[in-house]
């Protein structure tokens, strides 16, 4: 795993956010670090998200996001519209941008959550 701290530390990102919210948060990052050990992560304190990808662009290199919020930790996909999710996790209209709210350290573990990781990780590297 590459970091690059450019914008701000996984510490600024982290600023502020509840114990629950911290745990779920950096267990989600394990989550994605154990799927993708090359992945590039981005702390992006302006908007209060971890970023991953492939590089450090998040719209271009990027395929997932964690981003803590008041009472869950959204779990985001930038291409998630064309992921596919069987267990009908994804939340989100948008174009492309869709997500998951993970309220607990059980959410980060389930497998249809991994396998979303592992699509997303999928996707962006084959394209």
């Amino acid at each position: 795993m590459q970091t690059d701290t450019r914008l701000g530390t996984m510490d600024d990102v982290l600023a502020g956010v509840d114990e629950t919210l911290r745990a779920v948060t950096l267990r989600l990052r394990a989550l994605i670090i154990e799927t993708d050990p090359e992945t590039y992560e981005t702390p992006r304190p302006g908007d209060r998200a971890l970023s991953y990808g492939t590089g450090p662009k998040k719209m271009v290199d990027g395929y997932a996001y964690i981003m803590p919020q008041r009472g869950y930790v959204n779990l985001g996909f930038y291409q998630g519209a064309l992921l596919p999710d069987p267990a009908g996790l994804l939340e989100g209209t948008g174009a492309k941008l869709r997500h998951v709210k993970v309220r607990s350290l059980e959410d980060a573990e389930q497998p249809a959550l991994r396998a979303l990781v592992a699509a997303a990780v999928a996707e962006r590297r084959a394209g």
